[in-house]
Protein backbone atom coordinates (compact mmCIF):
# COMPACT_ATOMS: atom_id res chain seq x y z
CA UNK A 1 0.00 0.00 0.00
CA UNK A 2 1.16 3.35 -1.07
CA UNK A 3 0.34 6.76 1.37
CA UNK A 4 1.30 10.48 0.17
CA UNK A 5 4.14 12.36 1.55
CA UNK A 6 4.77 15.46 2.09
CA UNK A 7 8.37 15.93 0.94
CA UNK A 8 10.23 13.57 -1.29
CA UNK A 9 10.71 9.79 -0.53
CA UNK A 10 14.11 10.43 0.23
CA UNK A 11 14.79 13.77 0.33
CA UNK A 12 14.04 17.26 -1.23
CA UNK A 13 17.20 17.20 -3.90
CA UNK A 14 15.86 16.76 -7.14
CA UNK A 15 18.67 13.99 -7.43
CA UNK A 16 17.07 12.01 -5.11
CA UNK A 17 13.41 12.30 -6.10
CA UNK A 18 14.54 10.96 -9.66
CA UNK A 19 16.12 8.01 -8.16
CA UNK A 20 13.06 7.28 -6.27
CA UNK A 21 10.79 7.32 -9.67
CA UNK A 22 13.42 5.21 -11.53
CA UNK A 23 12.49 2.52 -8.56
CA UNK A 24 8.87 3.11 -9.32
CA UNK A 25 9.17 2.57 -12.67
CA UNK A 26 11.81 -0.65 -12.79
CA UNK A 27 9.60 -2.30 -10.58
CA UNK A 28 6.03 -1.16 -11.87
CA UNK A 29 6.04 0.40 -15.23
CA UNK A 30 5.45 -1.40 -18.62
CA UNK A 31 8.31 -1.49 -20.56
CA UNK A 32 7.34 0.95 -23.27
CA UNK A 33 7.14 3.75 -20.46
CA UNK A 34 10.65 2.29 -18.78
CA UNK A 35 12.18 3.01 -22.29
CA UNK A 36 11.16 6.24 -22.72
CA UNK A 37 12.42 7.18 -18.83
CA UNK A 38 15.74 5.88 -20.15
CA UNK A 39 15.61 8.34 -23.01
CA UNK A 40 14.52 11.43 -21.02
CA UNK A 41 17.21 10.82 -17.99
CA UNK A 42 19.97 8.80 -19.35
CA UNK A 43 20.21 10.16 -23.19
CA UNK A 44 19.49 6.77 -24.28
CA UNK A 45 18.83 5.50 -28.15
CA UNK A 46 15.46 6.12 -29.11
CA UNK A 47 15.34 2.42 -30.81
CA UNK A 48 14.73 0.60 -27.53
CA UNK A 49 11.32 3.08 -27.51
CA UNK A 50 10.22 2.21 -31.18
CA UNK A 51 10.86 -1.48 -30.23
CA UNK A 52 8.46 -1.30 -27.24
CA UNK A 53 5.82 0.57 -29.24
CA UNK A 54 5.37 -1.59 -31.99
CA UNK A 55 3.91 -4.62 -30.21
CA UNK A 56 0.84 -2.58 -29.94
CA UNK A 57 0.14 -1.85 -33.83
CA UNK A 58 -2.14 -3.88 -35.55
CA UNK A 59 -2.05 -4.67 -39.00
CA UNK A 60 -4.38 -1.97 -40.58
CA UNK A 61 -1.84 0.40 -38.98
CA UNK A 62 -3.50 1.58 -35.88
CA UNK A 63 -2.70 0.67 -32.42
CA UNK A 64 -4.70 -1.60 -30.01
CA UNK A 65 -3.91 -3.85 -27.17
CA UNK A 66 -4.41 -1.25 -24.13
CA UNK A 67 -1.71 0.86 -25.32
CA UNK A 68 -4.10 3.36 -23.85
CA UNK A 69 -4.82 1.84 -20.30
CA UNK A 70 -8.44 2.59 -20.56
CA UNK A 71 -9.67 0.74 -23.37
CA UNK A 72 -8.30 -2.86 -23.19
CA UNK A 73 -9.12 -4.59 -26.53
CA UNK A 74 -6.79 -6.30 -28.87
CA UNK A 75 -8.50 -3.90 -31.92
CA UNK A 76 -7.60 -0.17 -32.89
CA UNK A 77 -8.63 2.56 -31.25
CA UNK A 78 -8.83 6.42 -31.37
CA UNK A 79 -7.44 6.55 -28.21
CA UNK A 80 -4.34 4.09 -28.25
CA UNK A 81 -3.51 6.20 -31.60
CA UNK A 82 -3.13 9.44 -29.74
CA UNK A 83 -1.09 7.63 -27.24
CA UNK A 84 1.16 6.66 -30.05
CA UNK A 85 1.44 9.95 -31.70
CA UNK A 86 2.48 10.87 -28.09
CA UNK A 87 4.81 8.72 -27.44
CA UNK A 88 6.29 9.40 -30.97
CA UNK A 89 6.16 12.93 -30.75
CA UNK A 90 8.33 13.30 -26.68
CA UNK A 91 11.31 11.17 -28.65
CA UNK A 92 11.27 12.74 -31.67
CA UNK A 93 10.53 10.25 -34.40
CA UNK A 94 9.03 12.61 -36.74
CA UNK A 95 10.29 10.68 -39.34
CA UNK A 96 9.27 6.94 -38.33
CA UNK A 97 6.94 5.57 -40.46
CA UNK A 98 4.26 4.66 -37.76
CA UNK A 99 3.48 8.67 -37.81
CA UNK A 100 2.17 8.60 -41.47
CA UNK A 101 1.03 5.10 -40.59
CA UNK A 102 -1.08 5.93 -37.91
CA UNK A 103 -2.72 9.37 -39.48
CA UNK A 104 -3.32 7.02 -42.37
CA UNK A 105 -5.38 4.80 -39.97
CA UNK A 106 -6.90 7.88 -38.34
CA UNK A 107 -8.45 8.51 -41.85
CA UNK A 108 -9.68 5.12 -42.64
CA UNK A 109 -12.04 5.59 -39.23
CA UNK A 110 -12.50 9.13 -39.31
CA UNK A 111 -16.63 9.59 -39.99
CA UNK A 112 -17.87 11.87 -42.71
CA UNK A 113 -17.41 15.08 -40.79
CA UNK A 114 -13.59 14.22 -40.44
CA UNK A 115 -14.16 13.90 -36.89
CA UNK A 116 -13.23 10.39 -35.31
CA UNK A 117 -15.17 8.57 -32.12
CA UNK A 118 -13.90 8.62 -28.72
CA UNK A 119 -14.21 4.57 -29.14
CA UNK A 120 -15.21 2.18 -31.99
CA UNK A 121 -17.21 -0.71 -31.80
CA UNK A 122 -14.35 -3.16 -31.87
CA UNK A 123 -13.97 -2.26 -28.44
CA UNK A 124 -17.34 -3.99 -27.75
CA UNK A 125 -16.86 -7.26 -25.69
CA UNK A 126 -13.90 -6.30 -24.17
CA UNK A 127 -12.84 -4.85 -21.07
CA UNK A 128 -13.21 -1.03 -20.93
CA UNK A 129 -14.02 2.12 -18.48
CA UNK A 130 -16.98 3.35 -18.35
CA UNK A 131 -16.51 6.00 -19.96
CA UNK A 132 -15.26 4.17 -22.81
CA UNK A 133 -18.20 3.39 -24.89
CA UNK A 134 -18.55 3.16 -28.60
CA UNK A 135 -20.75 5.97 -29.95
CA UNK A 136 -21.49 6.76 -33.37
CA UNK A 137 -20.82 10.64 -33.29
CA UNK A 138 -17.10 12.68 -33.59
CA UNK A 139 -15.85 13.37 -30.18
CA UNK A 140 -12.89 15.86 -28.21
CA UNK A 141 -10.32 12.93 -29.51
CA UNK A 142 -10.20 14.62 -32.75
CA UNK A 143 -8.22 17.46 -31.52
CA UNK A 144 -5.70 16.05 -29.08
CA UNK A 145 -4.67 13.77 -32.59
CA UNK A 146 -4.64 16.63 -34.53
CA UNK A 147 -2.73 18.43 -32.37
CA UNK A 148 -0.28 15.31 -31.83
CA UNK A 149 0.32 15.20 -35.53
CA UNK A 150 0.82 19.40 -35.97
CA UNK A 151 3.49 18.89 -33.15
CA UNK A 152 5.09 16.20 -35.30
CA UNK A 153 5.35 18.41 -38.25
CA UNK A 154 2.79 16.07 -40.72
CA UNK A 155 1.63 16.93 -44.12
CA UNK A 156 -1.54 14.87 -44.55
CA UNK A 157 -5.15 15.16 -45.68
CA UNK A 158 -7.02 14.23 -42.97
CA UNK A 159 -5.27 16.64 -40.62
CA UNK A 160 -6.31 19.33 -43.30
CA UNK A 161 -9.96 18.09 -42.82
CA UNK A 162 -9.49 17.26 -38.76
CA UNK A 163 -8.26 20.81 -38.57
CA UNK A 164 -10.50 22.42 -40.13
CA UNK A 165 -13.18 20.49 -37.70
CA UNK A 166 -11.45 21.57 -34.19
CA UNK A 167 -11.54 25.25 -35.66
CA UNK A 168 -15.46 24.96 -35.94
CA UNK A 169 -15.86 22.80 -32.74
CA UNK A 170 -13.96 25.27 -30.50
CA UNK A 171 -15.10 28.17 -32.11
CA UNK A 172 -18.79 27.35 -31.68
CA UNK A 173 -18.31 26.11 -28.12
CA UNK A 174 -20.57 28.15 -25.53
CA UNK A 175 -19.82 26.21 -22.22
CA UNK A 176 -17.13 24.14 -23.18
CA UNK A 177 -15.84 21.91 -20.07
CA UNK A 178 -13.72 18.73 -18.57
CA UNK A 179 -11.57 17.11 -21.18
CA UNK A 180 -12.82 19.16 -24.04
CA UNK A 181 -10.95 21.54 -22.68
CA UNK A 182 -8.02 19.34 -22.52
CA UNK A 183 -8.10 18.40 -25.38
CA UNK A 184 -8.94 22.12 -26.99
CA UNK A 185 -5.88 23.18 -25.88
CA UNK A 186 -3.42 20.48 -26.86
CA UNK A 187 -4.91 21.66 -30.49
CA UNK A 188 -4.40 25.11 -29.50
CA UNK A 189 -0.75 24.33 -28.48
CA UNK A 190 -0.15 22.69 -31.58
CA UNK A 191 -1.65 24.13 -34.23
CA UNK A 192 0.36 26.73 -36.78
CA UNK A 193 -2.01 30.06 -36.53
CA UNK A 194 -1.03 31.79 -33.20
CA UNK A 195 -3.35 34.41 -33.52
CA UNK A 196 -6.47 32.74 -33.99
CA UNK A 197 -5.22 30.01 -31.37
CA UNK A 198 -4.99 33.04 -28.61
CA UNK A 199 -8.46 33.82 -29.79
CA UNK A 200 -10.02 30.61 -29.37
CA UNK A 201 -7.72 29.72 -25.52
CA UNK A 202 -9.25 32.95 -24.04
CA UNK A 203 -12.92 31.71 -25.19
CA UNK A 204 -12.04 28.65 -23.04
CA UNK A 205 -11.26 30.85 -20.28
CA UNK A 206 -15.44 30.53 -18.42
CA UNK A 207 -13.99 27.22 -18.08
CA UNK A 208 -11.38 28.00 -15.84
CA UNK A 209 -12.49 28.32 -11.99
CA UNK A 210 -10.52 30.74 -10.00
CA UNK A 211 -8.12 27.84 -8.51
CA UNK A 212 -7.13 27.19 -12.19
CA UNK A 213 -8.90 23.47 -12.24
CA UNK A 214 -11.62 22.18 -14.74
CA UNK A 215 -14.31 20.13 -13.04
CA UNK A 216 -14.98 16.60 -14.91
CA UNK A 217 -18.98 16.33 -15.13
CA UNK A 218 -19.55 12.54 -14.54
CA UNK A 219 -15.79 11.96 -12.90
CA UNK A 220 -15.81 10.43 -9.33
CA UNK A 221 -16.48 12.56 -6.91
CA UNK A 222 -14.95 16.05 -6.82
CA UNK A 223 -12.69 15.38 -10.13
CA UNK A 224 -10.82 17.93 -11.79
CA UNK A 225 -8.60 18.73 -13.81
CA UNK A 226 -5.40 20.78 -12.71
CA UNK A 227 -3.03 23.81 -14.49
CA UNK A 228 -0.56 21.59 -15.22
CA UNK A 229 -2.61 18.90 -16.77
CA UNK A 230 -4.25 21.81 -18.56
CA UNK A 231 -1.15 23.56 -19.72
CA UNK A 232 1.93 20.85 -18.96
CA UNK A 233 4.84 22.79 -21.38
CA UNK A 234 5.90 26.85 -19.92
CA UNK A 235 5.61 28.92 -23.00
CA UNK A 236 3.07 27.47 -24.60
CA UNK A 237 -0.03 29.24 -25.81
CA UNK A 238 -2.58 27.40 -23.03
CA UNK A 239 -0.27 29.00 -20.37
CA UNK A 240 -2.46 32.50 -21.13
CA UNK A 241 -4.93 31.21 -18.73
CA UNK A 242 -3.20 30.92 -15.75
CA UNK A 243 -1.65 32.95 -13.47
CA UNK A 244 2.30 32.51 -12.05
CA UNK A 245 0.86 31.68 -8.92
CA UNK A 246 -1.45 29.00 -10.08
CA UNK A 247 1.23 27.37 -11.86
CA UNK A 248 3.63 27.89 -8.78
CA UNK A 249 0.87 26.58 -6.56
CA UNK A 250 -0.08 23.30 -8.94
CA UNK A 251 4.13 22.60 -8.73
CA UNK A 252 3.85 22.46 -5.37
CA UNK A 253 0.95 20.12 -5.65
CA UNK A 254 2.74 17.90 -8.05
CA UNK A 255 5.90 17.54 -5.78
CA UNK A 256 4.35 16.37 -2.92
CA UNK A 257 1.98 13.79 -4.49
CA UNK A 258 5.13 11.56 -5.07
CA UNK A 259 4.37 8.88 -3.18
CA UNK A 260 6.67 6.55 -0.83
CA UNK A 261 7.02 4.20 -3.70
CA UNK A 262 8.80 7.14 -5.64
CA UNK A 263 5.63 6.55 -8.50
CA UNK A 264 2.64 9.57 -9.06
CA UNK A 265 -0.89 8.44 -8.61
CA UNK A 266 -3.89 9.56 -10.60
CA UNK A 267 -7.29 11.55 -9.85
CA UNK A 268 -9.55 9.34 -12.00
CA UNK A 269 -11.21 6.15 -11.40
CA UNK A 270 -9.02 3.29 -10.84
CA UNK A 271 -10.78 1.02 -12.41
CA UNK A 272 -9.09 -2.88 -12.53
CA UNK A 273 -5.05 -3.24 -11.33
CA UNK A 274 -3.53 -3.44 -14.73
CA UNK A 275 -5.30 -0.05 -15.70
CA UNK A 276 -3.75 1.32 -12.22
CA UNK A 277 -0.50 -0.04 -12.80
CA UNK A 278 -0.25 1.15 -15.88
CA UNK A 279 -1.87 4.74 -16.01
CA UNK A 280 0.93 4.81 -12.89
CA UNK A 281 3.80 4.44 -14.75
CA UNK A 282 2.47 6.86 -17.48
CA UNK A 283 2.01 9.95 -15.03
CA UNK A 284 4.94 9.49 -12.92
CA UNK A 285 6.54 10.08 -16.32
CA UNK A 286 4.28 12.91 -17.25
CA UNK A 287 5.12 14.30 -13.83
CA UNK A 288 9.00 13.98 -14.15
CA UNK A 289 8.87 15.55 -17.65
CA UNK A 290 7.02 18.31 -15.96
CA UNK A 291 9.13 19.03 -13.27
CA UNK A 292 12.11 19.47 -15.10
CA UNK A 293 10.56 21.84 -18.21
CA UNK A 294 9.60 24.19 -15.10
CA UNK A 295 13.35 23.81 -13.37
CA UNK A 296 12.04 21.97 -10.88
CA UNK A 297 14.79 18.95 -11.38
Amino acid sequence: MTTRTTTTPTGTSGESRIDSARQFMEGTARVLERRQLEVFLDDAPVEPVLDALRPYRNPDGGFGHALEPDVRCPGSQPSAALTALGVLAEIGATNDPMVTATADWVASVARSDSGVAQVLPSALGHPRTPWMEPKDESSFLTFAIAGRLHQLGVEHPWLDAATAWSWRELESQKEAGGYTVVFGLQFLDAVPDPDRAAAAIDRLRPAIRPDGTVPVPGGIEGEHIKPLELSPRPETPSRALFTPAQIDADLERLESEQLDDGGWDFHFLHWMPAQSTEWRGIVTLDALHILREHGRL
